[in-house]
């Protein structure tokens, strides 16, 4: 018995001092950035993530041709609209998020985002501040 308070409270301060307490959801941020094709893939990431851990707390943040599924009227490669499934994914908790800085160079209206997501100054800055500073994990489809 006193074994076993040793393991469930060095386990205990592992998870803590990786920042990670036993009830927490885990926080991950994908990260696009070349565009629809990786997407499409990223979508069915999310939905198998999602599925297999209904609780995590998932971030897409996107820049250069990264944001072009956010953008009203995009399709995927097969002709399809990407709304239908960025707005499943947004009922699920899954945020996403736009670089202002795409869309000043690239000269596209902010009005051409579509609501579920939100811009954000710099899509690489707020990748990075997930990290950093809200613990999230890093995954790049």
């Amino acid at each position: 018995m006193k074994r076993l308070m040793k393991v469930i409270f060095t386990s205990a301060m592992l998870l803590s001092a990786a920042g990670v307490s036993a009830t927490e959801s885990i926080r991950v941020v994908y990260h696009l950035n070349e565009g629809v094709q990786q997407a499409s893939r990223a979508i069915g990431n999310i939905r198998n993530h999602l599925n297999a851990d209904p609780k995590a707390k998932i971030v897409v943040v996107t820049h250069g041709p990264g944001i072009d599924f956010l953008l009203d009227g995009a399709e995927n490669m097969s002709g399809s609209k990407f709304s239908p499934a960025i707005g499943e994914l947004a009922s699920r908790g899954v945020e996403f998020r736009v670089c202002n800085n795409t869309l000043t160079s690239r000269k596209i209206a902010k009005e051409q985002v579509v609501m579920e997501a939100k811009i954000v100054p710099s899509g690489v800055a707020e990748v990075a501040n997930l990290q950093a500073k809200e613990r999230y994990v890093y995954l790049r489809p």
